[in-house]
């Protein structure tokens, strides 16, 4: 008898599974404008606040309506505030913030490139920098009177402090986030060390020193009426602080209002200027 052999069918070869592919967005792709959110969340805080003042649930003294603020920015246009004009308010305070700016940016990006290149500039600058940085301005003012005295000087050098500290931490941290790499191609492709400086490391730190100034005019504002409480007759914070001893909310609020737009107005200015020296920030 012959072997009988059990033959099977063999099983068709399946087809190789393809991979499928998932498409990653790249990051804010599709994410759509927010301006009309921002006007439309501004206009319903706007009529909360006319009604909220409009039906009394606050004292009138302390909320005015915002038609009462905005006929108090016209009052203030045309017959000044404590024997000064409304531009002339202003000019004073954009001198103070400028000239404080102006000496905070030029000691503190160097002085924070050196803490970010030298250890022994790190260990000496490190700590008098984190010790006064988290104090309130307020709390060191009674030293600026004293030791500058109740002229421009106090003032300014308060403004000085308060917006120093983070532009030098800021460059000092975009130092210290330089890819070594970075700096090793610049060396094998024979980059001298000024060249290494200029094209590598500040072009490298150059985000994170313009991050760094956006903060610290914010702190500079924030530290300006603080600033114009040292025997101003000048300023919009001097009008804020003279106004609140009266009790007239209305001028306070303009007051605020135009720091809130100066302020808005410096921090534009510092994003287009962001665009235009580092157009690669976010898309590396």
């Amino acid at each position: 008898m012959s072997d009988i052999i059990e033959t099977r069918p063999i099983a068709a070869p399946q087809e190789e599974a393809q991979p499928t592919l998932v498409r990653i967005p790249a990051f804010g792709a599709g994410v759509k404008p927010t301006i009309a959110i921002s006007i439309a969340t501004a206009v319903a805080s706007l009529i909360l606040w006319w009604l909220v003042a409009k039906f009394g649930l606050v004292s009138h003294l302390f909320l005015p309506r915002p038609d009462e603020v905005l006929t108090q920015i016209g009052v203030v246009y045309r017959d000044g505030y404590a024997g000064a004009s409304l531009s002339e308010h202003i000019l004073a305070s954009l001198f103070r913030i400028v000239v404080a700016a102006a000496v905070a940016i030029g000691i503190g990006i160097p002085v924070g490139l050196l803490m970010g290149l030298n250890r022994w500039a790190k260990g000496i600058l490190d700590t008098p920098i984190e010790f006064y940085w988290p104090l309130p301005p307020l709390s060191y003012l009674p030293l600026m009177i004293i030791w500058l005295g109740i002229g421009e000087t106090s003032k300014i050098t308060l403004l000085v402090l308060a917006m120093f500290a983070p532009i030098c931490l800021s460059a000092q941290a975009g130092v210290r986030s330089l890819p070594l790499e970075r700096v090793n191609a610049a060396r094998s492709l024979g980059a001298n060390r000024l060249q290494l400086f200029f094209s590598v490391v500040l072009a490298s730190a150059l985000p994170e020193i313009l991050t760094g100034i956006r903060i610290a005019f914010g702190v500079g504002w924030g530290t300006l009426v603080a600033a114009e409480l040292i025997a101003s007759t000048r300023g919009i914070g001097f009008m804020i602080m003279s106004a609140s001893q009266f009790l007239a909310t209305d001028v306070v609020f303009v007051g605020i209002g135009i720091i809130a737009v100066c302020a808005f107005a410096f921090s534009a200015a510092i994003r287009i200027l962001e665009t235009i020296l580092v157009p690669w920030k976010g898309k590396l």
